[in-house]
């Protein structure tokens, strides 16, 4: 009997708990991961960006270039308006902009050419024609004729629905969006661009910044600049040929 009353009896724990504490070990077990790593990544830092010397010293000089430059303009007459047939200019950046003065990069935010090798075209007056003389070092523009008008266009036209960006490809998607300016297809959209119609400035927010494309073994000198682009500023007709090169 007494052997009997000193056996202990074992409790059962129901199937339940033993769920519920296995689910909170692994919840604890993720968190105290997820902690290990954050504590990890916040003694590692982020890594440094060393610049040399050289780098700010070229920047400076660059700034100083063109505030030097603008200034200097400024005293000069204006630059006069090209013949009344030529109307539309295409521009595009063939330079790199780092470094350059606030001016200079404002008014290449205002045309749209934040990337390099990217275009845009632009109504001939006597405003453009200023913002063309302050970044005449960093782009390169003319006077396109309606066939690189078409082909940009039909091939690299793009606009901006939502957050996406939607080749124009569909008729009833330029209707819907600019039919109201009496735009219903592509025909019109690239009549309305060359011709600089009244609604020029509603067709040409309606197109997003062209992205042109360099060729991968295209020649380059010993900055890294491609020769056939040439040099920036104004190419009359010669742009014709630099979009066929890049479209």
């Amino acid at each position: 009997m007494a052997e009997s009353g000193s056996k202990k009896v074992i409790k059962l724990v129901p199937e339940y708990l033993l769920k519920k504490r296995k689910t909170y070990q692994a919840i604890k077990a993720t968190q105290a991961k997820l902690a290990l790593l954050e504590k990890r990544k916040v003694a590692k830092g982020k890594p440094l960006k060393f610049r040399r010397l050289e780098d700010f010293l070229k920047d400076s000089h660059k700034k100083h270039r063109d505030e030097t430059r603008i200034r200097r303009a400024d005293h000069r007459p204006p630059t006069p308006l090209p013949p009344e047939k030529n109307k539309l200019a295409f521009a595009m950046r063939i330079r790199e902009i780092k470094g350059v003065s606030t001016k200079v990069m404002k008014v290449i935010q205002m045309m749209r050419l934040r990337k390099i090798f990217s275009g845009t075209f632009i109504k001939i007056n006597k405003t453009s024609m200023g913002m063309m003389k302050m970044v005449e070092p960093y782009v390169a523009w003319g006077f396109p004729n309606l066939k690189s008008v078409r082909e940009l266009i039909l091939k690299r036209g793009q606009t901006r629905i939502g957050r996406r960006k939607v080749p124009l490809t569909d008729n009833a998607l330029i209707e819907q969006h600019m039919g109201k300016t009496g735009i219903i297809c592509l025909e019109d959209l690239i009549h309305e661009i060359y011709s600089v119609g009244k609604n020029f400035r509603a067709a040409n927010n309606f197109l997003l910044p062209f992205k042109l494309s360099v060729p991968r073994h295209a020649a380059r000198d010993k900055a890294g600049l491609l020769k056939d682009l040439g040099n920036p500023g104004f190419r009359a007709s010669d742009i014709n040929s630099i979009i066929r090169l890049l479209n």
